[in-house]
């Protein structure tokens, strides 16, 4: 069962300390309108947020980037604290004046080089986004290299131990 979860963070100088909290289940008589009021609060104070999805692959993306003219941004297969450090990154590049498109490589400062994908579906994928965008969004998937700069469409990715859903097809 996928389960969209609400981040909480605060800064501690350098270091990011994030909590993960399920603010739906942590309110039980709050309905989906109620939350979509805490995710519009949250890019109004910060002008984006970040949106958890716990699942078998479970993914993160950006919420509010497209009130600026920009793609969300969406990454797979990774633990809450490296989305938020990965979004985080490619969000304030992005705020900063860099511009991808599919098919376009960026190494992450302090992380991995990343490929972006166009998100084929991002109704399916960022629903959170999309309903506070009240309409069609633009999604691309930071598809990240491993630790060896092998993607997830090379046999060796990983070591074969984990996968990494590309939710788009490759620019040509």
């Amino acid at each position: 069962m996928r389960t969209d979860r609400l981040w909480q963070h605060r800064h501690v100088g350098v270091r990011v300390h994030a909590v993960r909290m399920c603010w739906l289940c942590d309110h039980p008589t709050a309905t989906r309108q109620d939350y979509l009021e805490v995710v519009r609060g949250k890019v109004l104070r910060n002008g984006w947020m970040v949106q958890y999805v716990e699942d078998t692959m479970p993914f993160a993306y950006t919420v509010g980037l497209s009130d600026r003219n920009l793609p969300e941004v969406l990454v797979t297969s990774v633990s809450p604290p490296r989305a938020l450090r990965l979004l985080r990154a490619l969000a304030g590049e992005a705020l900063r004046g860099a511009r991808w498109g599919s098919g376009d490589r960026f190494v992450v400062p302090d992380g991995p080089a990343v490929e972006f994908v166009d998100v084929d579906h991002p109704d399916v994928h960022c629903g959170w986004a999309v309903t506070h965008a009240e309409g069609p969004i633009r999604v691309l998937q930071a598809v990240w290299a491993d630790g060896r700069g092998r993607w997830p469409w090379s046999a060796t990715f990983c070591d074969g131990r984990q996968r990494q859903p590309v939710l788009g097809l490759r620019a040509a």
